[in-house]
């Protein structure tokens, strides 16, 4: 960082944890220069340097979220876990959402787990990342992930960023301290996949994470530094591992696109980017530079053009390499903003009118078993 910005870095920082985010934004807009993303008066104002999410944008079916909805109770389980928050959606019968936590030397981190009714043995497991000022209810509701795994009968685990780790519960994908394997948040999110693969009858070779928004770029982290741990990632509106390494480069990913770090011949993991073309939060050009962090080369392209009846359409190309497996799978929303295309209005940031983004990522994920044995 230049010496020059220090000062005004420190004081975005002061304004930004006394609450003064508009403050804190014309300050980082004057002295970078018009880098930092311009705020409206359509959504709320993004915390410097932490992609904060938007207001949804409306649409039929997202003008008015439903009412919570409790559901019914279940006996304590096994594993040492115990009922967490109630999700907003009910509980099929047998199924259970849990809470527990994950404690080692990076520190501690809580996380809810979804147990379907029936479930396959040994059954895969998918760890969500939320968005910023999601909480793990929260991005279950909207994603629908645990429908799909009462479905098909796997787990998904969804670790819980909290304000004291970041203001807006955002991951902290700028900060070197957590990109890296074995450190910060990295550490503690493969330490609960790897609890989980510990207490539940888990399929290590079917073990997969995705995120949206930080979350996204987080999963983009996990899958480039544990390659042996996750058979595939999901990353939706997110960025490249490595595209930011402080406050001012964030801002400056987060606006026009950074190049990440490139995958290791032996380290890319099958990946399938969602991205919107009208995304003012992070910009389009970074589902591109996820897809190009983990080509090595040699792939064909397919490109397919489709429309969702009555909501988006879309561009999805496929990557294959020599074998003919599509190894990378990127799909674009033309018309939608920052949010979970095809998603619930039952859960914050999302899209009803884009195509199914956790439909789409399980199908792609269950093509991509990981070869080997344990990773645990």
């Amino acid at each position: 960082m230049n010496a020059s910005l220090l000062p005004d870095m420190l004081e975005a920082t002061r304004l930004t944890r006394a609450g003064r985010l508009t403050e804190a934004m014309v300050l980082l807009r004057q002295r970078l220069g018009g880098n930092a993303p311009a705020t409206t008066a359509a959504g709320p104002v993004p915390q410097p340097g932490l992609p904060r999410l938007p207001a949804p944008q409306a649409s039929p079916d997202a003008t008015a979220r439903p009412k919570a909805r409790w559901a019914p109770s279940h006996p304590r389980p096994a594993w040492g876990l115990k009922p967490g928050t109630r999700p907003e959606l009910p509980l099929p019968a047998g199924a259970q959402f849990l809470e527990a936590s994950f404690s080692g030397a990076a520190g501690r981190c809580t996380y809810k787990l979804y147990i379907p009714s029936q479930m396959a043995t040994p059954a895969p497991l998918v760890v969500m990342l939320h968005g910023c000022t999601q909480s793990p209810d929260d991005f279950a509701a909207g994603t629908r992930m645990n429908a799909l795994a009462e479905e098909h009968g796997f787990l998904v685990a969804y670790p819980a960023q909290t304000p004291a780790a970041n203001a807006q519960k955002c991951w902290n994908w700028f900060r070197p301290g957590d990109q890296s394997r074995e450190q910060g948040e990295p550490a503690l999110i493969a330490g609960i996949t790897r609890q989980v693969m510990r207490e539940q009858p888990v399929d290590p070779n079917r073990v997969y994470v995705a995120g949206l928004s930080a979350g996204g770029a987080a999963a983009a982290i996990m899958a480039s530094a544990y390659p042996d741990l996750y058979a595939a990632a999901g990353v939706h509106s997110g960025l490249a591992c490595g595209a930011a390494r402080d406050l001012p480069s964030a801002l400056s990913a987060m606006r026009q696109g950074a190049a990440g770090r490139m995958a290791q011949a032996r380290g890319a993991v099958p990946t399938i980017v969602f991205h919107a073309d009208r995304d003012t939060t992070v910009h389009p050009r970074n589902g591109d530079q996820v897809i190009a962090q983990s080509d090595l080369g040699g792939l064909s392209q397919e490109v397919q053009q489709g429309q969702v009846p009555g909501g988006h359409a879309y561009r999805r190309t496929i990557h294959r390499d020599s074998q003919g497996r599509a190894v990378l799978e990127q799909w674009l929303v033309h018309g939608g903003g920052h949010a979970w295309s095809g998603g619930s209005s039952a859960g914050s940031y999302t899209d009803p009118l884009g195509p199914d983004a956790s439909a789409e990522m399980l199908r792609f994920f269950l093509e991509h078993p990981r070869a080997g044995s344990s990773a645990a």
